[in-house]
């Protein structure tokens, strides 16, 4: 499946993995910070079938396969071994590439994770998967509810959450069925434990979707692990780029 993974590469330096989330693509998720992390790391990113250009999957993803695929991909690129940044899935897609592959993975940096969806998830995740069969611009105003930080929703105009909500609705990926049915699937909790290598968990502490809960608890399970708590809802990118970028650049610096 390799070759139908589309990826970028920029930068120079270390490696540095990247692993998106459900219903998202590397520039989506990553965009805001891509250069910044580029400076002093050779950043390579994947986007899931589906996703950025890559063409969708005839078949259910499976998550070793995603992980084994995006390893593939970094060492094809010239990273023999690497760290990886997961948001959202890509935290689960992390944690399983550190588990198959402890040869090649040397940290994790896991942002708006989850081990396994709690209740509040579940619930999100089956009216998201339900959505995507009905209109996109429905979807979208759902995914903006339950995904945007309080503080940054009612800063918005009027013509400004039009928009947000027009923006994502053209953006939602034809692989999101795919993406949507892996989330729902994830529970990572039993190999926790055994991931030795350094790790930053990064909690959205206003996220509707994966709840701050559920960093904590992926923390809690990580023998090496630290946890930053960030003001935003699911799409740090946008609400706390730089808070991000900061975090994330402190612990690269620290390996």
């Amino acid at each position: 499946m390799t070759e139908h993974f589309r990826h970028v590469v920029r930068g120079s330096g270390p490696g540095l993995l990247l692993a998106h989330g459900g219903g998202g693509s590397i520039e989506g998720n990553f965009g805001p910070i891509l250069d910044d992390l580029a400076r002093t790391h050779t950043v390579v990113g994947p986007d899931y079938p589906g996703s950025g250009a890559t063409p969708r999957s005839d078949r259910p993803l499976d998550l070793d396969e995603v992980a084994d695929e995006l390893v593939a991909i970094a060492v094809g690129a010239g990273c023999e071994r690497f760290a990886i940044l997961g948001y959202s899935l890509g935290t689960a897609v992390a944690v399983r590439a550190a588990t198959r592959h402890p040869d090649r993975v040397t940290a994790l940096i896991l942002t708006s994770g989850f081990a396994r969806l709690n209740n509040q998830m579940r619930l999100a995740v089956d009216v998201w998967a339900s959505l995507l069969h009905d209109d996109p611009r429905l979807l979208a105003k759902f995914l903006t509810l339950a995904g945007t930080g309080a503080r940054h929703l009612e800063s918005l105009t009027p013509e400004q959450l039009a928009a947000a909500v027009d923006e994502l609705a053209a953006f939602i990926p034809e692989g999101s069925p795919e993406q949507v049915r892996l989330v729902a699937e994830v529970d990572t909790r039993a190999e926790l434990a055994a991931i030795t290598v350094p790790a930053l968990v990064v909690a959205t502490t206003l996220d509707g979707l994966a709840s701050p809960a559920l960093s904590r608890e992926l923390a809690e399970g990580l023998p090496h692990a630290e946890l930053v708590e960030i003001e935003a809802g699911h799409n740090i990118a946008v609400e706390a780029p730089d808070a991000w970028l900061a975090a994330i650049e402190k612990f690269l610096r620290s390996l």
